[in-house]
């Protein structure tokens, strides 16, 4: 026998209080419904979409659910197509990156290669500690078609699928199998990636029967808080011993991570420094921190450090590291500030924590606002501020002369490419400064970068080197792009990054996104081949016209070529002053343009640096490797242990 009731009052008032909606429809308004309080590097707040829209390439384990829905809310949340899987997710992030981590772009795959195509991107933003969600199709929950196309079959685990590698690349990761556990789900994703410690990347694996089914949502669901960046202060038993601790300290150097530029502490970093006489350093990541020309501003430090900079980490006494991983490149392998004691302010305790330094687990903002206070009165060394002040003015005059020096023989290096770039903005009547984001990632130009690139608003310094990942550039300039629009978007790269993922450039011609791509080919991984035999190894396999087997070709790639069949404008420039003459053309233009120029890789910038840890064979019938593995163990002795 059926038993039937009457609706009760509460019955119908929920009933009247839901919405009829598939997982994706409601998956898409609720991320559309998302607002948050944002700041920008002019200190100014508004109040803008939190997700500002979906990356989506369609294959059948995502069009017909999640698609369908993103098309019916394409006018409040908007859908931007894409080449690659692997560019669109890295423009993700760098949009992330380019807000200081208070907005997010989504993106979504079907399953299997669409899938796995975002790995390394998910891996790029759970190492820089940066927001991504990651939203890829899976394969049925019914299991009945199994298997489908594109399916991994496990013959051990029978609800494994390609997006359980996303596991150990992810902060968060869940499967939705049924509707009701996207009301647990998506708000814990939003979670993490809004939480200051835990902030990184989230996968929400949508099995694409799932998608499509049915569910009675509440209404209040779709009523979430406004976000806002939450800053937490520092325990009053640690400020205390961090005050004690840089009293005694005569010699103050503070790391500028990049948790200053994410808590937007930039304002409070210059204060800090300038009321205590304290120079700051910048690692890759809080490069930006301070304007370049600020006196006691040292520029770049560690393995691509500058002079200033680095001479200032081996002669100090303590170690302010104010939102930073401690990375072997910032650290000189943990050999560059050795014997100095080590204070870490930073909002994520593993960090605080490294290298058995004292730990305020902090905001980086409030943190140093709340150390300014408990040492009011307290300076540094006079002696000891004034000679930094005199070696930062030494090096603002050193980077002048690198920059703008003519090539000493018939190919330039990357330190007189920077020099004309930032020289074209002053030929157009602008401060490159204030008017450039340069966009990079890997091979020799991040070294050269960090000491040399000039920023003077915090995120014109949009660098890639947590994970350093080749191919980034691009796609990384157009995620850029879409997050400051009014700023002239420069993408320096070289030719093996370009080749690795380039397709976006033709992406950022189809959304009328302009970006300016600088490429220097230096004809192969110039960088690593530069490695490889200054630690006494062969060059092998790493330049281009090397690696020519019998019966092949020499390579010979046009690349103005094919940035003009991607729908850029282009050309191959034949020397510096010509292409400071095209970087003007290129400002005014409105379409997307690619400059190439011809380099060499054998020069790099001398001043600087620090050494970096690269494992030396042990045995070798090479004499260079001997003696490099001979240095490489009397280095190792500095090591912070």
């Amino acid at each position: 026998m059926i038993m039937t009731m009457e609706p009760t009052a509460m019955t119908m008032q929920t009933a009247q209080a839901s919405v009829r909606l598939t997982v994706g429809q409601a998956l898409v308004r609720y991320l559309a419904a998302l607002q948050a309080e944002v700041t920008g590097p002019d200190g100014e707040t508004e109040i803008l979409p939190y997700c500002a829209g979906v990356f989506a390439i369609f294959g059948h384990g995502n069009v017909t659910g999640l698609g369908a829905a993103l098309e019916a809310e394409k006018d409040r949340l908007p859908t931007l197509r894409a080449h690659s899987e692997q560019g669109m997710a890295n423009a993700a992030v760098a949009f992330a990156k380019a807000h200081f981590r208070q907005r997010i772009m989504a993106v979504t795959s079907s399953i299997g290669p669409g899938a796995t195509n975002m790995l390394t991107s998910a891996a790029l933003a759970h190492v820089a500690r940066l927001p991504l969600l990651l939203l890829p199709g899976d394969v049925f929950v019914s299991r009945l078609p199994d298997p489908v196309l594109q399916q991994l079959e496990s013959f051990e685990q029978g609800e494994l699928s390609v997006n359980d590698c996303f596991r150990p690349v992810t902060r968060y990761f869940d499967r939705i199998t049924a509707p009701e556990q996207l009301l647990v789900a998506l708000p814990r994703a939003i979670q993490v990636m809004t939480d200051p410690a835990q902030c990184g990347p989230v996968c929400l694996a949508l099995p694409q029967d799932v998608q499509t089914f049915a569910c009675d949502w509440p209404l209040d669901f779709f009523q979430p808080a406004r976000i806002r960046l939450r800053r937490p202060p520092a325990d009053a038993v640690e400020l205390a011993a961090a005050g004690a601790l840089l009293r005694s300290a005569k010699r103050p150097l503070i790391v500028a991570g990049g948790g200053v530029l994410y808590s937007q502490a930039w304002d409070a970093l210059r204060a800090f420094a300038q009321t205590h006489g304290v120079p700051v350093a910048e690692s890759q990541a809080g490069k930006g921190s301070l304007a370049w020309d600020l006196p006691l501003n040292l520029g770049a430090i560690g393995v691509t450090g500058s002079p200033a900079a680095n001479r200032a980490a081996g002669e100090c006494d303590l170690v302010l590291a104010v939102g930073t991983r401690l990375q072997d490149f910032t650290t000189g392998s943990h050999a560059l500030y050795a014997r100095a004691r080590l204070l870490s302010l930073n909002v994520q305790p593993l960090d605080a924590g490294k290298k058995r330094g004292q730990q305020l687990v902090a905001d980086a903002r409030t943190g140093l606002e709340q150390l300014s206070a408990e040492l009011a009165g307290w300076r540094a060394d006079p002696d000891w501020t004034a000679g930094c002040r005199e070696q930062a003015a030494a090096w603002v005059a050193r980077v002048t002369q690198l920059t703008t020096r003519p090539p000493e023989n018939a190919l330039p290096y990357e330190a007189e490419v920077i020099g004309a770039v930032r020289e074209s903005a002053a030929d157009a009547g602008l401060d490159s400064a204030r008017n450039d984001i340069v966009v990079c990632a890997a091979g020799t130009l991040p070294a050269e970068l960090h000491k040399l690139w000039r920023s003077a608003l915090p995120g014109n310094y949009h660098m890639d080197y947590a994970y350093s990942c080749m191919g980034y550039e691009v796609a990384g300039g157009l995620g850029v792009k879409l997050a400051r629009p009014e700023r002239e978007v420069i993408v320096i790269v070289g030719d093996g990054s370009y080749m690795m993922l380039n397709s976006e450039l033709a992406t950022s011609v189809l959304l009328g996104r302009k970006i300016i791509v600088v490429l220097l080919d230096n004809r192969g991984f110039g960088c690593i081949e530069r490695l490889q035999t200054r630690t006494g190894g062969a060059s092998f396999n790493n330049l281009l016209d090397a690696c020519v087997p019998e019966g092949g070709t020499r390579s010979a790639i046009d690349y103005a070529l094919h940035g003009r069949a991607l729908g850029a404008d282009a050309v191959h420039v034949r020397s510096v002053e010509e292409l400071r003459r095209e970087m003007r053309r290129a400002r005014a233009a409105t379409r997307s343009q690619l400059l190439v120029i011809d380099t060499t890789h054998q020069r790099t910038t001398d001043d600087g640096g620090a050494w970096w840890e690269v494992a030396v064979p042990q045995v070798s019938p090479r004499p260079g490797v001997a003696a490099a593995q001979r240095d490489y163990l009397e280095a190792k002795t500095r090591q912070r242990r």
